[in-house]
């Protein structure tokens, strides 16, 4: 298990949920501070705000970088997906990621939250100010978890924006990813995390069911794919099928 950052181990709970497997219970209160301070962090100018990629013929990417947690978007042509929207106040910095892909708000057709804690969708209502014309998904397990009111409930299969949906459970029950089999990019939120260039487990005391998050790993390393982006950790961009086979052979 690798070792993460105080500021990036409250992010991960940052609902202020009790979890099983736990030995430590994280409070509102405390993760509040901490994740108000790596907020302050996360404005560092040495901290790179946007990195763009692409992957397969017509798909580009953009992270979000916000310091502790990522958000992503997604790009096809002049159209967008929004993965993930980060703590809240993370829309402006959202939406200047889009301005680094040639876009803005008005090109966003869909924004899909992997997981229901507050480092994930904290944004959500005010990114949805701003992209009038996007609808909003999420695992269907999350939906009583996060604060807004129209939200389509994925269970996983669900084509969008021509990435599958899929079921990830385990950080939380409702956990999604979403994947685009042509261009080999994953997408995986809190499912996976990434410690330097090596894929890893998250801290256990931050899931709901630790088993049941192997399992998700030894699903997920069953898929061909060659960029993984996550919500801790820089991205992969090459062989990162390989690195999560590795995890997943290494789990008991």
């Amino acid at each position: 298990m690798a070792v993460f950052s105080p500021a990036l181990l409250a992010a991960c709970g940052s609902d202020g949920s009790t979890t099983t497997g736990a030995t430590t219970t994280t409070t509102l209160a405390e993760t509040t501070t901490t994740a108000s301070t790596a907020t302050t962090e996360a404005s560092d100018e040495s901290i790179p705000e946007t990195t763009t990629g692409v992957a397969g013929d017509d798909l580009r990417w953009g992270r979000t970088n916000l310091g502790f947690v990522s958000a992503y978007v997604l790009a096809r042509g002049n159209k967008a997906a929004i993965v993930d929207t980060g703590t809240e106040g993370s829309a402006d910095a959202i939406g200047r990621t889009l301005v680094s892909l040639g876009l803005t708000y008005n090109d966003v057709d869909h924004l899909v939250l992997t997981h229901r804690h507050g480092d994930h969708a904290g944004s959500t209502g005010a990114v949805m100010e701003q992209a009038v014309n996007a609808t909003v998904y999420a695992g269907e397990a999350d939906l009583s978890g996060i604060d807004y009111d129209t939200i389509t409930g994925l269970t996983g299969g669900e084509d969008i924006f021509g990435f599958e949906a899929l079921a990830t459970p385990g950080h939380t029950d409702g956990h999604m990813a979403v994947i685009d089999h042509a261009a080999g990019l994953l997408v995986a939120g809190d499912a996976i995390f990434i410690d330097g260039d090596e894929v890893v487990e998250g801290p256990e005391r931050f899931f709901t069911d630790v088993a049941q998050s192997r399992d998700t790993i030894r699903e997920l390393a069953q898929l061909s794919f060659n960029t993984l982006l996550v919500g801790h950790g820089e991205p992969i961009e090459n062989g990162a099928d390989a690195a999560l086979v590795a995890l997943a052979n290494s789990l008991a």
